[in-house]
């Protein structure tokens, strides 16, 4: 699942700059979501997603609006390419790291320095040890809802509860997992039944966890950390 980091900045720059590189990628991914698919969020289900994540963090209207356009291209923009790279963390946790890009050679100068506390592999190299699936985080309100009945409903494969903190006072939060080729099909019977759409994506999920001692999970999260700090890394899969 994706990491993000985990320490408290101190001060108020410190925390602008955080709070400017959430944007940042969230950002990115609105316009990616526009590029690939229909500019229209009623049509695009990952664009509702991004959107919605989006308004969660206060990202302002008029940047909202200027990322769907630059998507579109109906304003001129950026034109992110997508570059995975495959390796392990210290003490051989695999991961996945997912790149938005408009400088190839840039970021994988810049992941290769970050990779050397851990191993950059070459393509393949982890992904075998991961299942390629759609994910679908979402909320809808009142409690006592049946999440696996929704999921068998929707044609969901897998369906597990939100962590409470993650989810609305009042509301129920599930996360769904599903076939690459249903991901449109469950958003729509979701959102058909009121479901409030806050992640949807083709995502990586590890086939196994690995388990490690506090020590070595510290050294592991801060390396991840490190790597989600960069501007160009959208998304990380790890089977920590």
């Amino acid at each position: 699942m994706p990491m993000g980091a985990q320490w408290k900045h101190a001060g108020r720059q410190a925390n602008a700059s955080k709070r400017g590189a959430i944007f940042g990628k969230l950002v990115k991914e609105i316009i990616v979501s526009a590029r690939i698919g229909d500019p229209h969020p009623d049509n695009n289900s990952r664009l509702r997603a991004a959107l919605e994540s989006a308004r969660r963090q206060s990202v302002p209207r008029d940047t909202i609006e200027r990322a769907i356009k630059k998507g579109a291209g109906t304003l001129e923009g950026v034109n992110y390419e997508t570059i995975v790279y495959e390796g392990f963390t210290p003490h051989q946790v695999p991961v996945i790291v997912e790149c938005l890009t408009d400088n190839k050679n840039r970021t994988a100068s810049d992941l290769r320095v970050l990779f050397r506390k851990g191993q950059l592999g070459s393509q393949g190299a982890v992904g075998w040890m991961f299942d390629r699936l759609g994910v679908i985080e979402a909320t809808l309100p009142g409690t006592g809802v049946d999440i696996e009945g929704v999921a068998i409903e929707s044609g969901a494969q897998n369906v597990e509860a939100l962590e409470a903190e993650d989810v609305p006072a009042g509301s129920t939060g599930a996360r769904f997992f599903c076939d690459p080729t249903d991901l449109d099909a469950v958003n729509k019977t979701l959102t058909a039944q009121g479901w409030i759409i806050t992640l949807s994506e083709m995502s990586f999920l590890a086939k196994n966890k690995v388990e490690l001692g506090d020590e070595q999970k510290k050294e592991a999260v801060e390396f991840l950390s490190d790597i989600d700090d960069h501007d160009d890394v959208h998304r990380i899969y790890t089977a920590l």
